[in-house]
C-alpha cells in the first residue's frame, strides 16, 4: 500500500482488525522483516507496519533528518488512521522513534503500550579505538574531498567509507548517511523515566549492536518496565527466536 505524506511516497502494509498497533523497523531495514510479528498480532489487532523514509518502498527525504523529523513523520502517519490510542513496537532505530512518541506530548499521539525490541537510544561508551577511527575517517575524508585528489582518485573516498564506516553507513546515500549520524548521536536516556505507559522490553542475549546491558538499563530507568531476554538470539531477536518471541507478544497483548 502507498500514501503520500509531506511530499514523500510512503509504503506500508496493514492487516487484521481491532486496536491499532504500529511496527517501526530498524535502520537500513524495512517492514518485510516484521512479517511473522504482524501475522501473530493480526489475530487480535489492526497491525500497520511502515517503511521509514529512505528505506524499503518509501522515498528518501530531500535533506538529512534527525529525531525530530522522524518523530513528526511517524506521528503524522499514525494520525492518518484516525485512532486515539496506539500500541507501538519499535526495533532498534524504530525503538528510538517509539521512545520519542511515548514521551513527546506535542505529537498528539497517545501511546497506550510500548514494546521496545533490541532498541537503540542509549549512546555507548566510546573506546579509544572508536575515537581514532572517527578522527582517521574525518582527516581522510577532508583530504580525499580536495578537488585535485578527488579527480585523480575518484574511488578513494568510497573505499575509505567502506573500510572505516559501518555497513549501514557505507551502503547509504549521502542524505541518509547524514541522517544516520544525527540519529545515532541522539541520547534518549534522559527521556526514559518519563515513559508512563506499560512497557515491554525484549532483547537478544547475544545482541552485539544494542547490547543486553542497554535493555537492562532501560528496564531500570523506565517505571514498571519488564525485560524478557531471549537466549541464542542477537540484534534481530524476533528473527532468531520467532516462536519464543511470538509467545511473549501473545502473553503481553492478550492475543488469542
Amino acid at each position: 500500500m502507498e500514501t503520500t505524506l509531506d511530499g514523500l511516497t510512503v509504503h506500508y502494509e496493514e492487516q487484521g482488525s481491532g486496536p491499532l498497533v504500529v511496527l517501526l523497523h530498524g535502520w537500513g531495514s524495512n517492514l518485510t522483516l516484521f512479517a511473522s510479528i504482524a501475522a501473530v498480532m493480526a489475530k487480535t489487532y489492526h497491525v500497520v507496519s511502515v517503511d521509514f523514509p529512505g528505506c524499503g518502498g518509501t522515498s528518501e527525504p530531500s535533506e538529512p533528518w534527525g529525531m525530530d523529523e522522524y518523530t513528526r513523520f511517524t506521528a503524522t502517519f499514525i494520525a492518518s488512521f484516525g485512532e486515539e490510542d496506539v500500541i507501538v513496537l519499535g526495533h532498534s532505530h524504530g525503538g528510538r522513534v517509539a521512545i520519542r512518541l511515548a514521551t513527546d506530548e506535542d505529537t498528539g499521539i497517545h501511546v497506550s503500550r510500548l514494546i521496545l525490541v533490541d532498541s537503540a537510544g542509549i549512546i555507548p561508551t566510546r573506546t579509544l579505538g572508536y575515537h581514532v577511527r572517527v578522527k582517521s575517517y574525518k582527516a581522510g575524508k577532508a583530504l580525499l574531498n580536495w578537488a585535485p585528489i578527488r579527480k585523480a582518485f575518484p574511488q578513494a573516498l568510497p573505499a575509505l567509507q567502506t573500510r572505516l564506516g559501518s555497513t549501514d553507513y557505507s551502503a547509504a546515500s549521502p542524505v541518509m548517511r547524514a541522517s544516520m549520524v544525527k540519529v545515532v548521536n541522539a541520547d534518549l536516556q534522559p527521556l526514559l523515566p518519563a515513559i508512563s505507559v506499560e512497557t515491554l522490553l525484549i532483547w537478544g542475549a547475544d545482541d552485539d549492536f544494542t547490547p543486553l546491558a542497554d535493555g537492562q538499563l532501560m528496564e531500570k530507568l523506565i517505571p514498571g518496565a519488564g525485560l524478557v531476554t531471549l537466549e541464542n538470539a542477537g540484534h534481530y531477536s524476533f528473527l532468531d527466536q520467532p516462536y519464543a518471541f511470538a509467545r511473549v507478544l501473545e502473553s503481553f497483548l492478550g492475543i488469542k
